[in-house]
C-alpha cells in the first residue's frame, strides 16, 4: 500500500471550491495562525499521533505542467489541498479530527463543495474518502518510527550530550550514581523501534469482506433457490 511507509500514514485530500470564496478561505487560514482564533486548532497541535499537517489553497492556474505538450486544464474552482503524515490508522486519523476540532475543521473547509460537516461522522467519513487522492509514492527517513519515537530520540539525544559534560569529572562511584538518576529519568523515552501491526490494512480487509458479503447471497438464500425446483 503506498500511502503506507512503515508506522506512517500519508493522506492527500484535495476539495474544490468555488473561486470567488478563495479570499475567504484565506482569511480564515490567516485568522487561525495569527489572532486567538487559533485556539480552533489546539486539539490538533496536541494530537501525537500527527507527523505534519498542512493545508493549502491552489488557483485554477496554478496546478504544474510537467512538459509543453501537457494539455493545460479548463477548470472552473479553486482547490484546497489538504495533506498530512499521522501513524495510525486512516480511520483513527479521521476520527481523532472529529473529536478534537469538529469547529475547526468546519471552519477551514467552510466553503468547500459539498462538505458535510465534522459531525455527524459518518458524511464526514464519506466525503474524505471521496477526495482523498492515492499517493503514489511515499517516501518516510524513519519507517519503524512513530511521531512519539522521534521526540523521545531527539530528547534522549540532548540529555546525553548534557549527562557527558556534566559527567566528565566525577568519580566511578558518583558517576554510575548519577547514571541510575538519569535512565530512571529517562526510563519512559528508551524503547526499541520495531514494525507494528497496520491497522489501515486490517480496517480495508474489514471493509473488504462486509462488501463481498453484501453481494454474496446467504447459504440460507442458496438453499431456498435450490429446493424451488423440487417444492413445485
Amino acid at each position: 500500500m503506498s500511502n503506507i511507509a512503515g508506522k506512517a500514514y500519508a493522506m492527500n485530500v484535495i476539495t474544490p471550491m468555488k473561486w470567488y470564496w478563495r479570499p475567504l478561505n484565506k482569511l480564515i487560514f490567516w485568522l487561525v495562525t495569527n489572532t486567538p482564533l487559533r485556539k480552533a486548532l489546539t486539539g490538533l497541535r496536541t494530537l501525537s499521533l500527527i507527523h505534519y499537517a498542512r493545508w493549502v489553497i491552489i488557483k485554477p492556474n496554478q496546478f504544474p505542467h510537467l512538459d509543453d505538450s501537457q494539455p493545460k486544464e479548463d477548470l472552473t474552482y479553486s482547490y484546497m489541498l489538504f495533506f498530512s503524515n499521522f501513524n495510525g490508522s486512516w480511520d483513527q486519523y479521521v476520527d481523532s479530527f472529529h473529536t478534537s476540532i469538529p469547529g475547526g475543521l468546519d471552519l477551514i473547509w467552510l466553503k468547500s463543495v459539498g462538505y458535510p460537516k465534522s459531525s455527524p461522522l459518518a458524511p464526514f467519513h464519506r466525503y474524505i474518502t471521496y477526495n482523498q487522492i492515492w499517493t503514489n509514492h511515499y517516501y518516510n527517513a524513519y519507517p519503524m518510527a512513530a511521531s512519539n519515537d522521534v521526540k523521545s530520540a531527539k530528547k534522549l539525544k540532548s540529555e546525553l550530550i548534557d549527562f557527558k559534560n556534566k559527567t566528565a569529572d566525577l568519580s566511578p562511584e558518583q558517576f554510575q550514581e548519577q547514571y541510575h538518576e538519569l535512565m530512571f529519568t529517562l526510563q519512559h523515552d528508551l524503547g526499541e523501534m520495531k514494525p507494528s501491526p497496520i491497522v489501515s490494512l486490517a480496517a480495508e480487509a474489514v471493509q473488504q469482506r462486509q462488501d463481498h458479503a453484501e453481494q454474496t447471497p446467504t447459504v440460507g438464500a442458496n438453499i431456498e433457490s435450490a429446493l424451488e425446483p423440487i417444492n413445485e
